[in-house]
């Protein structure tokens, strides 16, 4: 009731106002406003260009990787990354795998920069980060851990370029420990050393004096004899 009242207001007061029907009204409001669009339209100022987007730099090609035979565990430290301008190496079961490719992982910095530079193949099996397992040595893991670490191995072959082996360091002190552990070794050296040296002599005839023969030539003949006499 209240909007049919405040309706009935607003058309008498268009028509008192502006001489026009509020049908007229509207329309001539509504086709003021469209041209008052396109006019405004016509001198406004162009958009600006969008910005150009920024050309970044590629990046330099890796270079290939290089074989370098057999390494020793302390030269494979120097390749851990610390020297952008020599390869990033890893080594897993004696195997030694260029990694510089994915030196945002292994590289410093990365979620697995301590196992860069080291053969890291108890660290993998285990997943451990202490510096006590990063070491080749995978003597007392169980089957478990040794599956693990085979699939790292599976891995690293699939999509690394292996470059050499790593060379452990034998000192005089592991050769002789190794030496006498070897199985069968000390045991027969101590057999020989408790082994009786035996000396073989060849037994010589004895010598049985001329009388004993001659008594024993008589004893026969008289023997012979005795029965000749008895048969006669």
């Amino acid at each position: 009731m209240a909007v049919a009242e405040l309706w009935e207001t607003l058309k008498q007061s268009i028509v008192a106002y502006t001489g026009l029907s509020p049908a007229a009204f509207f329309t001539a409001v509504a086709v003021a406003a469209a041209l008052y669009h396109v006019v405004s339209g016509l001198f406004a100022a162009p958009p600006p260009p969008p910005p150009r987007p920024r050309e970044e730099p590629e990046a330099e090609p890796l270079p290939p990787p290089v074989q370098m035979g057999e390494v020793s565990e302390e030269e494979l430290s120097q390749y851990d990354g610390s020297d952008p301008k020599k390869p990033l190496l890893m080594a897993i079961k004696g195997q030694i795998y260029d990694v510089t490719q994915s030196r945002m992982f292994y590289g410093p910095g990365g979620p697995y920069a301590l196992f860069a530079g080291k053969d890291a193949s108890r660290a993998l099996a285990k997943m451990s980060f202490e510096p006590q397992d990063l070491t080749g040595d995978i003597t007392g893991l169980g089957p478990f851990e040794l599956d693990a670490l085979q699939d790292w191995e599976y891995k690293f072959m699939s999509k690394y370029v292996k470059v050499g082996t790593v060379t452990k360091n034998v000192t005089v002190e592991d050769r002789s420990s190794a030496a006498s552990t070897a199985p069968g070794t000390s045991e027969a050296a101590t057999e020989a050393e408790k082994a009786p040296t035996t000396t073989t002599t060849e037994e010589k005839p004895r010598e049985v004096p001329a009388e004993a023969v001659k008594e024993k030539e008589a004893a026969a003949a008289a023997a012979a004899a005795g029965e000749g006499a008895q048969e006669n």
